[in-house]
C-alpha cells in the first residue's frame, strides 16, 4: 500500500499538485504508514517543493522511527548528532542509535565501529592523535594512522553508492561541465548521512586542528583511477569572507601506484599509508592565501586511490545551505 501511494505522490508532483502530494503523505502518515511519514520527512529536509524546515522533518522523523522505520532511525541518529534542527545532542543520538541496533544489523554495525573508539561523553577523543610536522613553509603536519582500517573501510563504503564524476557550473554558460582541475570521482557525506562512526571522524580531525566541528566543510571522498589526478590548485576560495583555514587529507587505502600528494612550490611529496592523515594550513596570517599551500595529487598510474577530504573553514557555516 506504501508503494503505492508514494508512487501516486510523484505523479502528483510530477504535474504540479503539490498541495495534493502533501495531503496524500499526510494522510497515509497519521494512518501509520512509516515510509510516508519518512518521504514527509525528506521532503522538508529537502526543501525544494516545500520550504526547508529541519525541526518539523525531524518530527516526521520521529514518527516514522515510532513505526520501526530503519533508515528513518539512522537518519535520526545523524541530525541529532550534528544538530540539525536542533542542538548537537551526542548521548541521545548515541542512545538512538543503542535502540535502532538491537533489530538493525547496519546500526549495529555503526555502533560496534563507534564502540571502539575511545570518545568522551560529547563524542571527542579522549586522547588526542599525535603529529608531526613535515614542513613550516608549507605548515603540514603528518598524522600516521589517524585513522584505523576498519574507519577507512566505513569511509569507503559509506561513500561508494555516492560517487558522481567531479563537475563545476560553467560560469559562461550555467552547463554543468567536468572539473578543469580535478578529474577524480566524488561523495559528499552530507549531514543526513553523517552516522555516528563519521561524525566522531569529524570531531577527531576538530580536535587535532583545533577547530570548530560546525566549521568543517561535508566530508567528501574521492576516487581516483588510472590516469585520474587533482593538478595543482589551492583550497582557498576566492571571494568568500569565511575562508577555508586548514584541509586534512586522509588517506583510505594503499594498494595503488602514483597519486602522491605534492606541494608547491617547496616539492614536499607525500605518499600516505592507510589511515594516515595530513593537515596543512590555507593561509598566511594575514589571512591571505598561502601560496606554499598549492598542492596537487599526482596522476595514479595503477589501481584506484581512495582519499578523504575535510576542508574546514574559519567560522562555522550551514552545510544545509550548501546541499545535502
Amino acid at each position: 500500500m506504501a508503494a503505492e501511494i508514494l508512487v501516486q505522490v510523484d505523479h502528483a508532483i510530477s504535474q504540479g499538485h503539490i498541495e495534493s502530494a502533501l495531503i496524500m503523505l499526510q494522510r497515509a502518515g497519521d494512518a501509520g504508514d512509516g515510509d510516508a511519514l519518512f518521504r514527509m520527512a525528506i521532503t522538508h529536509l529537502v526543501g525544494d517543493i516545500v520550504p526547508r524546515d529541519l525541526r518539523l522533518a525531524r518530527s516526521f522523523l520521529s514518527r516514522a522511527v515510532a513505526t520501526r522505520h530503519a533508515d528513518a532511525a539512522l537518519m535520526e541518529v545523524a541530525l541529532c548528532a550534528n544538530g540539525s534542527g536542533a542542538k548537537a545532542d551526542w548521548r541521545s543520538a548515541l542512545s538512538m542509535l543503542e535502540r535502532a541496533a538491537q533489530s538493525d544489523p547496519v546500526a549495529a554495525d555503526q555502533l560496534k565501529l563507534v564502540q571502539s573508539m575511545t570518545l568522551n561523553e560529547s563524542g571527542y577523543p579522549v586522547k588526542m592523535p599525535a603529529g608531526r610536522q613535515l614542513s613550516q613553509t608549507p605548515h603540514v603536519i603528518h598524522f600516521k594512522a589517524f585513522l584505523t582500517p576498519e574507519e577507512c573501510l566505513h569511509l569507503a563504503r559509506t561513500a561508494d553508492p555516492l560517487f558522481e564524476p567531479a563537475l563545476v557550473i560553467d560560469s559562461h554558460t550555467g552547463r554543468t561541465i567536468q572539473h578543469p582541475v580535478r578529474s577524480s570521482e566524488e561523495a559528499v557525506i552530507g549531514p543526513t548521512r553523517e552516522d555516528l562512526a563519521i561524525r566522531a571522524i569529524n570531531t577527531r580531525v576538530a580536535a587535532v586542528s583545533n577547530t570548530d566541528v560546525a566549521a568543517g566543510e561535508a566530508l567528501t571522498v574521492l576516487r581516483y583511477g588510472p590516469g585520474q589526478q587533482y593538478r595543482p590548485h589551492h583550497d582557498a576560495i576566492a571571494g568568500t569572507t569565511n575562508q577555508r583555514g586548514w584541509t586534512m587529507l586522509i588517506y583510505l587505502n594503499e594498494n595503488y601506484s602514483g597519486g602522491q600528494t605534492r606541494f608547491f612550490p617547496s616539492g614536499l611529496t607525500v605518499r600516505g599509508q592507510r589511515g594516515d592523515a595530513l593537515l596543512f594550513r590555507n593561509l598566511l596570517q594575514d589571512g591571505s592565501p598561502d601560496p606554499a599551500a598549492q598542492h596537487a595529487g599526482l596522476p595514479v598510474t595503477a589501481g584506484h586511490k581512495w582519499l578523504a577530504t575535510r576542508w574546514i573553514r574559519q567560522q562555522p557555516l550551514d552545510l544545509w545551505a550548501q546541499g545535502r
